[in-house]
């Protein structure tokens, strides 16, 4: 059974920075597009990166050089370091592949 389960979620102060760790289970990461969504209260869930099997990563504007996806495989683990945190980037984030997702853990920037 596919099964995903983010942590590394907190607290951080504006500037600050967190890793996001989405441990899988029941496939390999290394195989699968793997992608970290994100979702604040009263919005759509947005796409903020994704890795494709091939290892190519993609960002949306607001990650651009601030985030970073990767993965280990021998973890069979996907990560997101977040850089230079913002208020603005306060929100749930969750990890996903295809149609599972899983149950996202909470990032809140603020003094």
């Amino acid at each position: 059974q596919v099964h995903l389960v983010e942590s590394g979620g907190g607290l951080v102060q504006p500037g600050e920075s967190l890793r996001l760790s989405c441990a899988a289970s029941g496939f390999q990461v290394g195989i699968y597009v793997m992608s970290w969504y994100r979702q604040t209260p009263g919005k759509q869930r947005e796409l903020v990166a994704r890795i494709t099997d091939s290892g190519r990563t993609i960002y949306v504007d607001f990650a651009k050089g601030r985030f970073t996806i990767s993965r280990d495989n021998a973890k069979n683990t996907l990560y997101l370091d977040m850089n230079s945190l913002k208020p603005e980037d306060s929100a749930v984030y969750y990890c996903n592949t295809g149609p599972t997702w899983g149950q996202g853990t909470q990032v809140t920037v603020s003094k």
